[in-house]
Parts: C-alpha cells; sequence; structure tokens
C-alpha cells in the first residue's frame, strides 16, 4: 500500500488534512499500526480516514468568514491595547453619566437640565436604541472580528459596571432583575460584535446581516401599529440615521434597499417576537 499523500499530485492548500491507509491483517481484521506517521487513527481493511478534520473545518470556517469580509491592515499590540484601554473608560463614563443623569435628575446644573428636559436624556439612556448604536460602531469600526468581540465586551463591561456600582454605592439601591437583564446581554456581546463586524463586508451574505441589524434598531426606535406610527424620542431617530450610515452600501440604490428591506424585517419580527428591548 501507498502512505500518505505525498508525491501523488494533492493540492498544497489541504494542509495537515490528508488520507492514510495501513498495513492490515487480512485474516483477524486488525490493523498492524504500520501507518504513516503522524495519523491518529487506523482503519480495519486498509479504509482511507482524516487525521485532522477539525483542522479542515477551521480553514473552511476561515474562508467562508474572509469572503464576507477580510480583516483590516494589522495594528501594533500598543496600538491594540491603548483602544481597548480607551474604549473601557468611555464605557465607564458613559455609565456613570448615565447613571448620574438618573439620580440627579432635580439637581443638575442649569443648562444640562434644560437639556434634560427638553430632551429627556435620562430616559434615552436608560433605552437599548443607543448602546446598540455604540457598540455596532465599535464592532463596525474594529480591525478584525476578534477585535470587535473584545471591544465590545470591554465597553459594556466597563459601562454596566459604573452604573451598577454607582446605583449600589452612591444610589443607595441596586435594581437586580434589570442589572441580570443586562449582565446577560454583556455575557453574549463578544459573539453578537463577532457577527456584526462582518455586516460591513461587500457579500451578499454581509447585505442581508446589515437588514436584519438595522431592523432590530428601527424596533427598538419605533413604536407601530396597524393605524400609528410614532418615535420613540427624536433622539432614537438620529439614532436609526446614524445606523443607517454606519451601515450603508456602495450605492445610494442598495443602501435604499437595504433600509427597505430592514423595514420588511422588522415588520416581521414584532409579528414574531412582540416584546422589544427598549
Amino acid at each position: 500500500h501507498e502512505h500518505g499523500g505525498a508525491g501523488r499530485g494533492e493540492p498544497s492548500g489541504w494542509g495537515d488534512f490528508r488520507l492514510c491507509h495501513d498495513l492490515c491483517q487480512p485474516r483477524t481484521g486488525k490493523c498492524t499500526g504500520a501507518g504513516v506517521a503522524g495519523c491518529g487513527k487506523c482503519c480495519v481493511g486498509c479504509t482511507a480516514f482524516v487525521t485532522n478534520n477539525s483542522e479542515f473545518v477551521r480553514v473552511i470556517m476561515i474562508n467562508f468568514l474572509n469572503d464576507i469580509r477580510n480583516a483590516e491592515n494589522p495594528i501594533s499590540n500598543n496600538r491594540k491595547l491603548i483602544n481597548t484601554i480607551a474604549i473601557l473608560f468611555l464605557g465607564i463614563a458613559l455609565g456613570t453619566f448615565s447613571k448620574y443623569l438618573d439620580f440627579r435628575q432635580t439637581e443638575l446644573p442649569g443648562v444640562l437640565m434644560a437639556i434634560n428636559g427638553v430632551l429627556d436624556i435620562g430616559n434615552f439612556l436608560g433605552r437599548f436604541a443607543i448602546w446598540i448604536l455604540i457598540a455596532l460602531c465599535i464592532s463596525i469600526y474594529s480591525n478584525s472580528a476578534i477585535r470587535a468581540s473584545i471591544n465590545v465586551f470591554v465597553f459594556f463591561v466597563g459601562m454596566v459596571a459604573s452604573y451598577y456600582l454607582y446605583s449600589n454605592y452612591i444610589a443607595g439601591f441596586f435594581p437586580r432583575s434589570y442589572a441580570m437583564i443586562w449582565f446577560g446581554f454583556t455575557a453574549v456581546s463578544p459573539l453578537l460584535a463577532f457577527v456584526c463586524w462582518y455586516a460591513k463586508g461587500k457579500s451578499k451574505l454581509a447585505f442581508i446581516l446589515s437588514a436584519l441589524i438595522l431592523a432590530v434598531l428601527f424596533n427598538m426606535c419605533f413604536v407601530y401599529g396597524c393605524w400609528y406610527f410614532n418615535a420613540k424620542s427624536v433622539l432614537e431617530v438620529i439614532v436609526f440615521i446614524i445606523g443607517l450610515i454606519v451601515l450603508r452600501r456602495d450605492t445610494l440604490r442598495s443602501s435604499a434597499l437595504m433600509g427597505t428591506i430592514s423595514i420588511v424585517l422588522a415588520v416581521l419580527l414584532d409579528m414574531v417576537i412582540p416584546f422589544h428591548f427598549g
């Protein structure tokens, strides 16, 4: 029997994914163990087998994801660390500010109180839409899908931790049920960020992903039914417009099509999942 794939003309891109044969004892049905070194298991009857199937699957998945969107030019480790720390402090600052507005509504400085009175910033920051938009921007503009996962997770850790530490130690109460929702959302945020990073790709799948993200954002920004349609606030309208700009396609026609499809998907999502965060 032949052993291994050397000299038989297999494509070099298969790497460690190779088929091997072992010398067998026909009468006993047992392998002699005389297979090619590096083959992890052997088969009865000299049957070809795969020794590194997981590596092959990994390569297929990487190629599939790279067809959607390729990682940007690499940046130095120092730059990665600086970016992540900056995002952490952004989360801490926004979480603290959000709880401060919520707790000190009647004691705000004059200008901030006037702005809050007109725009209702405190309640706006208490809903999901703005945080989803910020996380989307962090994800989309990260250097890679892995970096998007790290950056978004760090942002939510900083934001949620600072918000509930302020609530517990300064405001003097801890809303456990709401905290559990945010803790759970923070836990799954790396996976969501990983997926969202691919929305800025060039493939049809990226287009569909962008429309789906916009659909979720649409349902967070607007309330509607058979005979009514309202924005939750002018700030939510701005959030949706920014989301549309961030996820825009290469042409105006494609962007308009994406926006239209997102609204259709939003209505379908509303029928399936009538409960909206935010």
